[in-house]
């Protein structure tokens, strides 16, 4: 019998994206699969995806990675939503959290009995019946089963972290599964003359490095899906205008918050990520309606520490590429496409392009069937995120030229239609497997400012007495079971504490 040579995977790029895929390959991929990744310590990395939605457990306990370990490694907290200060109109603020918010009543989903409530005026806001808002707004954190009721649920729960620190984490994961780095910088692109596929790389050594399928972590450069293949990269400028960000670290602080915040501001938005040695803050704006100069200002004018450097300028425009598989070469993380980190989903973004990429498993054999629907999924998946994003800027209420300009743009078709299904009747549907649930649809809407003109026909046939008694009893069994979990930095202290490392400004 014919030996069967491995499949020769190469992973070009290091940092989130290229560590991560390489340490699910050398997990999954044990026999019959040589993986091998190229990357330059001379090459920076965005390391502004810090911040991390509950899925990103699923990939570690898939890894077989303990949590406690995990956040020790890399000096992580614990994330319970996102905090949205002033994005209605300044002095508001509502928190999408992670979980559940209230209960269905049978066929009627919660938020229609919200809704209804809210117009008699007897409910609160969708704070009241969260556990995650509850419990993050007291700064308490609490792992595992309900402590007063088992019909309280459990609250799912994501990471803040140190990005560089998780690459460095996973590089020694993915190593000792027989993945093999190597340093250095590629010089040249080696294509196949009749099939356009990608057959080696000359590194600047002079080696060839040779493979089957070519995965493509170079970040914003895209070396091999842009520059070499050339595939065309679609703007999404005109509904998400924001086109640069100023990324700076603070010192460490007490107050370990367990959730991300998000300002906004005149010209876009501040995000705060406490971690357990630092903050780390950004300023995401747009450059046709403030300067480079007065948003790197106001960025260290909002610290609530002093700053560990100087704020670093990141330039991008938000879209995706036309194809993320093309030819023998896909696209990971932000080679792939940008999405400002608004809702978290960059880190998202990389794992599911990984899992998507092991349920095709490409091997030597490469069929453009299979690439359609792999770019079909991908484009699917960007385009739902995307809305979800717009939806924040579009419903506003701020008086600013940049909030105005995101008030008044035409929206796309799959956004206006969900705003409209849930502003007239209060309806709310899941489009296939995208990634943000109904809960998380009715959080933002309800946060920005909709109440339902009307409610599904189960809550508007409610007795009124019965509805209020459901909704307060609700959010007296959250109350009562947030009051027992201790504070997050004590959680933390108490099970999960990082070795202390002394953060001085650059």
């Amino acid at each position: 019998m014919a030996d069967v040579q491995p499949v020769e995977i190469v992973i070009v790029g290091g940092g989130t994206a290229g560590w991560m895929t390489a340490a699910a390959f050398g997990h999954f991929l044990e026999s019959g699969y040589k993986i091998r990744l190229i990357e330059s310590e001379a090459i920076g990395t965005i390391g502004v995806g810090e911040a991390t939605i509950p899925q990103i457990r699923m990939f570690n306990q898939a890894l077989g990675i303990d949590e406690d370990a995990f956040i020790r490694a890399t000096q992580a907290t614990f994330k319970l939503g996102i905090e949205f200060v002033g994005w209605t109109k300044p002095g508001e603020s509502y928190l999408h959290a992670f979980g559940d918010v209230g209960r269905a009543v049978g066929l009627c989903g919660f938020h229609h009995a919200w809704s209804r409530g809210r117009r008699l005026g007897l409910a609160g806001p969708t704070h009241d019946y969260c556990l995650n808002d509850i419990v993050a707004k007291q700064d308490r954190m609490h792992r595992g089963r309900a402590l007063t009721a088992p019909t309280v649920p459990e609250m799912p729960h994501a990471f803040h972290f140190d990005a560089s620190l998780y690459a460095r984490f996973l590089r020694q994961f993915a190593e000792a599964r027989g993945v093999v780095r190597s340093e250095g910088t590629i010089d040249e692109v080696l294509r196949d003359g009749q099939t356009g596929d990608v057959t080696g790389l000359r590194l600047a050594s002079g080696e060839i490095v040779g493979g089957d399928l070519f995965i493509d972590c170079s970040g914003m450069r895209a070396l091999l899906i842009g520059q070499a293949l050339g595939v065309a990269y679609d703007d999404w400028s005109h509904w998400l205008p924001c086109d640069r960000a100023l990324a700076v670290p603070s010192a460490r602080v007490e107050h370990f918050t367990p959730y991300t915040r998000s300002t906004a501001h005149d010209a876009g938005w501040q995000w705060r990520i406490p971690l357990q040695h630092r903050t780390g803050n950004g300023r995401v704006y747009c450059s046709a309606f403030t300067s480079d100069e007065a948003a790197a200002d106001s960025l260290l004018a909002h610290l609530d520490a002093p700053a560990l450097d100087d704020p670093r300028p990141i330039r991008f425009t938000t879209g995706r590429r036309r194809e993320a598989w093309k030819h023998n070469v896909i696209a990971v993380g932000l080679s792939s496409g940008f999405l400002e980190p608004l809702e978290s989903t960059s880190i998202h973004l990389i794992q599911s392009a990984i899992s998507r990429i092991l349920k095709f498993l490409p091997g030597k054999v490469q069929s453009q069937v299979e690439r359609d629907e792999y770019n079909r999924q991908f484009a699917f998946e960007m385009e739902r995120i995307r809305d979800f994003i717009v939806l924040h800027y579009t419903l506003n209420e701020r008086d600013e030229p940049f909030w105005r300009a995101c008030r008044d743009m035409t929206l796309p078709g799959s956004l206006a239609d969900r705003i409209a299904l849930f502003r007239e009747g209060g309806h709310i549907f899941r489009d296939g497997d995208e990634l943000f649930s109904e809960v998380a649809w009715f959080q933002v809407m309800a946060g920005q400012g909709i109440v339902p003109l009307r409610s599904h026909g189960i809550a508007e046939a409610l007795d009124v007495a019965d509805l209020k008694a459901w909704l307060d009893t609700i959010a007296a069994l959250y109350q009562r079971e947030a009051a027992q979990y201790p504070t997050h930095a004590d959680y933390i202290a108490r099970h999960c504490a990082a070795p202390a490392i002394e953060m001085v400004p650059a």
